[in-house]
């Protein structure tokens, strides 16, 4: 079990809010158009809803758990299945965040070689990219907080001139409402779930929140707002695109981008771009840091060697998805692990902890 953080590196409990909403937000979110309409077709927007509210349920569980573990997930599970089983699910969870790690990097390179620099090798970007990752971690978990609060503040202007597009948009894109199916809404609420995780990371970063108790509000409130962004961009885009010109379009948001008229900048996808890095950032940070933390529990090394290995491991990896082919296969896998992550894996520990607690009481 790892210690209790010094209070001197806490951070108040109204991070929170920005901790969740940073952790959705990041490449996903300027393409998930196309996958959820597929599915949905012009009632996709209802999946957004549905699926974010499932995950208000799924932070309650997470809330449930922390506070009656009083540690992160790798000292609960320990406690709760032992030395051996629980490791195997810490090693679990360690894999599970640096996958997470690779498709964060290897999706916004992929996006800078495609719409700005298509000769740039994908180690050089990616190696530049992961040395930003070092220092931050390196600096510890305030600094991987601040970072998430720029994101927010740097990302969210960018989402916000979707306005421009609107002014071309087709409302008649959306009728008639409520045609789809409830299987079809479940698909398209099953893709979207991608989208959100990040939440989770909460499991790790818990113990490094004052008053954690307290921190709940914020999180369900960065939820709401996480809902929001997401709903808003997608009900741009299927008033902008036909279903037919959104399912060949892979990045809608880098589409819309390019119908901003501002007289200082000529194209303002490459300006999105840049600034989208600061999004990005912070997601790559917490998901090596939660990683270099679960290897510090797991196998006894500094947390400093864990950032390195997590940091080889992203690098190596991320040079082996080439192409779009092999990219999109891996963020589907990604996806489905996610969904069992989420939506069963966190019921049954909640549920196998009541049994713990309860069977104790009676010893």
């Amino acid at each position: 079990m790892l210690p209790k953080p010094a209070e001197s590196k806490q951070v108040s409990a109204y991070f929170v809010f920005y901790l969740v909403t940073s952790m959705q937000i990041g490449v996903g979110i300027l393409g998930f158009e196309r996958y959820i309409s597929k599915a949905a077709g012009n009632d996709a927007w209802i999946s957004i809803i549905i699926s974010g509210l499932s995950i208000h349920v799924l932070l309650w569980v997470i809330y449930q758990i922390l506070e009656t573990g009083q540690n992160d997930i790798f000292g609960i599970q320990k406690h709760l299945f032992g030395k051996w089983i629980g490791g195997f699910f810490n090693f679990f969870l360690i894999l599970y965040l640096t996958v997470f790690g690779i498709i964060v990097l290897r999706s916004f390179v992929e996006v800078i070689q495609v719409w700005m620099f298509p000769d740039l090798r994908t180690w050089y970007l990616s190696m530049i990219i992961l040395v930003l990752v070092y220092l931050a971690v390196f600096g510890g978990f305030r600094v991987i907080v601040g970072l998430t609060l720029l994101g927010v503040i740097y990302g969210l202007p960018l989402l916000l001139l979707k306005f421009f597009p609107l002014q071309q948009s087709h409302f008649y894109y959306l009728e008639p409402i409520m045609n789809h199916s409830i299987s079809d809404l479940y698909q398209g609420s099953k893709i979207m779930t991608l989208n959100y995780l990040g939440f989770e990371t909460l499991f790790f970063y818990y113990p490094f929140i004052k008053d954690a108790q307290k921190s709940q509000k914020w999180a369900h409130l960065g939820m709401l707002f996480t809902i929001a962004i997401y709903l808003f961009t997608g009900l741009v885009s299927f008033v902008y695109f036909s279903k037919e010109q959104l399912a060949h379009t892979i990045w809608p948001t880098l589409s819309l981008w390019q119908t901003v008229d501002l007289p200082f900048i000529q194209r303002f996808e490459y300006f999105g771009l840049a600034i989208w890095l600061f999004v990005i950032l912070p997601d790559l940070c917490m998901y090596v840091w939660a990683a270099s933390r679960g290897i510090k529990e797991l196998f006894h090394l500094k947390q400093k060697k864990g950032v390195l290995l997590v940091l080889i491991i992203i690098f190596a990896a991320s040079l082996f998805l080439t192409d779009r082919q092999k990219i999109d296969m891996a963020t589907t896998i990604l996806n489905k692990t996610g969904f069992y992550v989420i939506y069963f894996y966190i019921p049954f520990i909640y549920i196998y902890q009541l049994i713990h607690k309860k069977v104790r009481k009676k010893g």
